[in-house]
């Protein structure tokens, strides 16, 4: 182990062993497992993790972890990790063929969304997410479908072939720019080493060329049960799920002789290694430095220094990029954006680094490196402040009190995702409980000098990697690998002085006016919530719910929008949402505010929509007047600041210069040229837009539209006292200014969306040869519940549907993506959408098949099993919806302000929906004539 690995440790077992010596308790000892979680290991090697959980109620979610990955693959079987992935839903023992797609889906299930997997270097993950599990029979399949995945795999003749298309096309849509770079990237970054030559997709050779009994022999070697872990998460009985565990996996065989699983190890070294990458398709320049250091071992890991090495590098995050954060406010800053991380060395399970990467203007290479190298060097050569440490150390606490406040709301997929991280990459699992009570107690005993030591170990003088990428285009200059090694170790030499900074301790709002009156307190049945009329006009809605003991969330409404807006604000519009918020609020800048809101769990951002000014927030109970202040000052005192705009303008031109650059970009302007012509209100930002923009016009365009908070509707959901909330709303709600306007948005303003049919067939070099087609219908449907969920209904029947025939039948895309919407404004305004990318030789085919399925429909209406999977679908996630806090925002909302019930007919009205109603659906919105088709071809 290296020395400056050692301090490192030693740092932290210096402030364990103060600590443990004032408690008297014994060190470094494994923390305990989380009492609520059911684990341990059958006889064959298997490890289970089972946690009762009713976050969703009657869910659970399934997961089997496996330690291996692509960096197990030989030179020849490039891409078998994750071809067998794909493998595993195409056939098991106990489900053939598509048994499992048919057994997911007949209880509500969907691929994507509750079915999946991902491969990675050195795990694969297999999911099932909220499983309804109502039913014991549905806990046995799934159980059974993670005992086949365990080592009863099918993989068929017929079935690998057909898959090999399939995964070709997904190696078409994910071979961009950034893939092409990583491949330029990594055998610098990792010289002889494994980790350069393994991306989990493969290669092509290898897709199309390897035999099936190659694959065999991979899945008979690596997936096996010392090397799986099982999950179990949700409202589940966890004595009978350990049982039927043990019954169902017992059949699967310790390995005998097995091949040791061994991880790859990243070597060190001396001098900087250096990678430059460049692409044509690339759109932005990146340029990073990783200070590679060892990871601390798996069995010190799994103890309280685990839990404290987590927290001090946590806190070191949160200051350095609080530091980059105010340097990317100042006029001129030396990069578009910043960002320092501690965690593995890029892939690399076996390897961790401190990464600090940039954004990089062009022609500002030099400038964006020496302030990297530069605040680098401060930090490690002289740590932090004091008050820095103070506000991050809060901030980090006031996150562990948040999860502790809430141990018992939190959803399934928190917990899978800690049990999958602790299977394969080990760590502590004791529970937020013992991990509040710990950090509580230790945090505040480490001083700022102990995490400035910290840190300057983690900052080494070798063992360093420098990478840069950007676009390959004509008249753009890179430095050698030799010259930005050079400009890097002159940076080193800069002159470096200690960070300063101001801290403000007045408050938010000076001064505050008398409180003003509630006039009126009804209750309202229909939901269960209590509305309240001002005396300045506004309405405020206030429903309780004890889905989160920790959060409350907000949304302000009112009528108006961009569409009051001419012609001359065009592009002024384009950047208001984000403009808007620059120079903080009161007498606070951005940068002050965020200082004055340490340890707040607490967020506040107004904006405007086309037809409506609004207002999101959200805050722990704790922090709830500081949300109420916060919407105060947002209405009353919106700040600017020149030299903040300046920078956001700098940045922005900076990042779009280069962007068409991307030919997904092109084809999304072509695409947006077609639905809505030249309309320049629907087109996108461009660099030479900055000419008409004005920060002062955008602020008073702000002022305009918060002005009057008379016609605006408040509505509060979540863990609300009503008398606690009562003297904020007279305090801070009744008293902002009203006019009484009357006023609505304009849809004369909204874009229109082109009549007819109309075709662009576009040609693009590309580098890796693609067709990406999109076919969009559009027409007018009333607005109402029914045609809303026949909308959805008729996009989920249109996925199964492409599917089987586009991608399982025809292995000719990876996926079609649907989408269906009907407006409310303007109102009825309705699209549906088809988008795939294919082997170019094959878009004629497929685009004919895509259109061909929904004019089946039309005709026909859709297949029986086809209607009923997307009904069941939809009824199950709305069950789950029910139990979330946002869902009930959105619904109060969109009842008071805009009076459209969308919840109390839900299920009745999802349920007198037919095949005959989606039929006719869909017939009368293709048969309005409208269809859009756009591609673009290499």
């Amino acid at each position: 182990m290296k020395i400056r690995q050692i301090l490192s440790i030693g740092c932290l077992l210096w402030i364990l062993a103060a600590f443990q010596l004032a408690a008297q308790q014994p060190q470094l000892q494994p923390l305990p497992v989380d009492p609520k979680v059911r684990y341990g290991k059958l006889d064959n090697g298997l490890t289970y993790y089972i946690r009762h959980n009713a976050q969703p109620k009657d869910r659970a979610d399934f997961f089997i972890a496996q330690n291996v990955g692509s960096i197990l693959e030989d030179e020849n079987q490039r891409g078998l990790a994750h071809f067998l992935e794909h493998m595993a839903f195409d056939g098991t023992l106990n489900f053939p063929g598509h048994g499992m797609d048919e057994f997911t889906e007949s209880v509500g299930m969907r691929g994507g969304e509750n079915f999946n997997a991902y491969t990675s270097f050195d795990e694969t993950v297999y999911m099932i997410m909220n499983a309804p599990v109502t039913r014991e029979s549905v806990v046995d399949s799934c159980l059974l479908i993670l005992h086949d995945w365990s080592g009863f795999i099918t993989l068929a003749d017929t079935a690998i072939e057909k898959e090999r298309g399939v995964i070709r096309e997904e190696w078409r849509t994910r071979q961009d720019a950034q893939a092409r770079i990583w491949e330029q990237q990594l055998p610098k970054m990792f010289p002889d080493n494994k980790y350069a030559h393994r991306m989990p997709i493969g290669t092509i050779d290898v897709i199309n060329n390897f035999k099936p009994d190659e694959l065999r022999a991979y899945y008979k070697k690596w997936y096996r049960p010392d090397l799986q872990g099982i999950i179990i998460v949700g409202d589940i009985d966890v004595d009978q799920v350990e049982a039927a565990v043990k019954r169902i996996f017992a059949d699967i065989p310790a390995p005998v002789n097995p091949a040791k699983r061994e991880y790859t190890e990243v070597a060190d070294n001396d001098k900087p290694l250096v990678s430059i990458a460049k692409d044509k398709e690339a759109s932005n320049i990146i340029l990073s430095i990783f200070y590679k250091h060892d990871k601390m071992p798996r069995e010190l890991y799994a103890t309280a220094a685990g839990l404290m090495k987590d927290y001090m590098e946590n806190v070191i995050e949160t200051m350095i990029n609080e530091r980059f954060a105010e340097m990317m406010q100042k006029a001129n800053p030396p990069f578009v954006a910043a960002q320092a991380s501690d965690g593995d060395f890029m892939i690399a399970k076996t390897k961790g680094a401190f990464t600090v990467a940039a954004l990089v203007e062009e022609g500002g290479l030099k400038r964006a490196l020496d302030a990297l190298v530069t605040e680098t060097e401060r930090v490690k050569r002289y740590g932090f402040t004091a008050s820095e440490y103070d506000r991050a150390r809060i901030n980090v606490l006031k996150q562990y009190e948040s999860l502790f406040n809430d141990r018992d709301k939190q959803k399934n997929r928190s917990f899978t995702n800690e049990y999958v991280h602790h299977f394969t990459d080990g760590g502590y699992i004791p529970g937020i409980e013992t991990e509040y009570q710990l950090i509580s107690g230790i945090a505040p005993q480490i001083p700022v000098e102990q995490v400035n030591q910290y840190v300057k170990d983690l900052i080494g003088d070798k063992n360093i990697v420098i990478g840069l990428t950007g676009p390959d285009k004509e008249g753009m200059k890179y430095p050698t690998e030799a010259q930005l090694l050079e400009d890097f170790m002159q940076a080193q030499q800069l002159p470096v002085e200690p960070y300063e900074e101001t801290v403000s301790n007045e408050p938010l709002i000076p001064g505050l006016p008398a409180p003003g009156q509630i006039k009126e307190t009804k209750t309202d049945p229909l939901f269960g919530a209590t509305v309240l009329t001002l005396g300045n006009g506004i309405k405020v809605v206030l429903k309780h719910t004890e889905f989160k003991k920790d959060e409350i969330l907000m949304t302000a409404t009112s009528p108006g929008g961009s569409t009051l807006f001419g012609a001359k604000d065009i592009d002024n519009l384009k950047v208001f949402n984000d403009v808007i918020t620059l120079g903080g609020v009161g007498n606070f800048s951005a940068t002050d505010l965020n200082k004055v809101l340490a340890g707040k769990k607490v967020s506040c951002s107004p904006s405007i929509g086309l037809n409506t000014e609004n207002v999101n927030g959200y805050a722990a109970p704790s922090d709830l007047k500081t949300l109420f202040e916060l919407v105060y000052l947002n209405f009353t005192a919106p700040r600017m600041d020149e030299e903040a705009y300046t920078s956001f303008e700098g940045r922005m031109i900076a990042q779009l210069k280069n962007l068409q650059l991307n030919p997904m970009v092109a084809f999304s302007d072509t695409l947006t040229e077609a639905i809505y012509k030249n309309n320049p209100r629907a087109a996108r930002i461009t660099a030479d837009d900055f000419r008409n923009i004005s920060y002062p016009r955008i602020m008073e365009m702000y002022k305009e539209r918060f002005a009057d908070a008379s016609d605006f509707v408040f509505t509060f959901v979540g863990n609300i006292d009503m008398d606690s909330i009562r003297p904020y709303i007279e305090q801070y709600l009744a008293t902002l200014p009203a006019k009484g306007r009357v006023e609505k948005g304009n849809p004369a303003e909204v874009p229109a969306i082109r009549k007819g049919e109309y075709t662009n067939i576009f040609k693009r070099q590309l580098e890796t040869p693609k067709a990406s087609v999109v076919n969009f219908w559009s027409g007018q449907m009333d607005y109402n519940l029914e045609n809303i969920q026949t909308a959805t209904m008729l996009k989920q029947i249109l996925d199964l549907v492409y599917m089987e025939k586009v991608r399982e039948d025809e292995g000719g895309t990876y996926g079609v993506q649907t989408s269906a919407q009907i407006s409310s404004f303007p109102e009825g305004q309705t699209f549906l959408q088809a988008y795939f990318d294919t082997d170019p030789a094959k878009r004629e085919r497929m685009n004919e098949i895509v259109r061909t399925e929904l004019t089946n429909i039309t005709e026909s209406g859709p297949r029986e099993e086809d209607f009923r999977k997307s009904q069941d679908n939809i009824l199950k996630r709305h069950a789950e919806n029910l139990q979330e806090n946002v869902y009930w925002l959105t619904t109060l909302d969109n009842y008071y302000f805009r009076g459209f019930n969308g919840e109390t007919q839900y299920v009745e009205t999802l349920q007198g929906i037919t095949p005959a109603k989606i039929q006719a659906f869909a017939k009368k919105l293709i048969g309005q004539g409208n269809r859009i088709e756009v591609v673009m071809e290499p």
